[in-house]
């Protein structure tokens, strides 16, 4: 069987692509460039798939999402720590995952892949609606019938999406990947590598002056945790 993940070059996506390349017989990489202003995290994906010598398509959102969606993530002069008007993370991409899933869903069709992998997950999913398995489950669905009309055997994998960011870590362990999760993985919100730290790369430097962004701090409390299970 063949996949196509959607892959961005962050912890999750990371260790979802090491997890449908030990359970599909062909894997291929989606990633998407809507302007983000952690685009370090596409050139970080090209380093992972080119060491593994998977296929990697770049699809540029950037005349859709760059100008229709109003986030931290994409504009100038916003903190991604605030909350913004609809009582969201200001790191929220209104129709990110919808977009990406149903664009990753047009070439897997090209494409003649039976599943798609993504790396979405509901335990740690900061606030954002689009990361929770009752989306994923309607979007598919909604998907079919636009191109099949009624329901098909085409799958999204979501093996992320009851994990916390400690489960995440054991589960990069076991697949194989935790090394490069935490070496070539990119994850932080800023979009520098300029601190390394025991679980990955951050643009902070962790103090009161200068914090951690909303996903560096989640990364770290999910190292520590992981951590402190392997300690006991």
């Amino acid at each position: 069987m063949k996949a196509i993940i959607v892959f961005s070059g962050g912890q999750d996506s990371t260790t979802c692509l090491y997890w449908a390349i030990n359970r599909y017989e062909e894997v291929e990489a989606i990633t998407f460039d809507y302007g983000q202003k952690h685009s370090v995290e596409i050139e970080q994906s090209k380093k992972i798939l080119r060491n593994l010598n998977i296929k990697q398509t770049i699809v540029s959102l950037n005349e859709s999402l760059g100008v229709l969606a109003e986030s931290a993530l994409i504009g100038e002069g916003k903190d991604v720590s605030k909350i913004n008007k609809y009582g969201l993370p200001d790191s929220f991409v209104p129709g990110r995952n919808g977009i990406f899933l149903y664009n990753a869903y047009i070439y897997a069709l090209k494409s003649n892949a039976d599943i798609i992998v993504t790396g979405v997950t509901e335990s740690d999913y900061s606030g954002y609606p689009d990361c929770r398995q009752e989306f994923i489950d309607s979007l598919i669905y909604t998907m079919d019938l636009g191109v099949f009309g009624k329901r098909s055997s085409f799958t999204i994998e979501t093996p992320l999406m009851y994990l916390t960011k400690a489960k995440i870590f054991e589960l990069a362990e076991k697949e194989g990947c935790l090394k490069e999760v935490i070496e070539d993985s990119h994850t932080c919100y800023n979009g520098k590598r300029s601190y390394k730290y025991e679980w990955g790369w951050s643009s902070e430097r962790d103090t009161k002056k200068d914090p951690l962004c909303p996903a560096c701090k989640l990364r770290k409390k999910g190292w520590d945790e992981y951590k402190n299970f392997l300690d006991k």
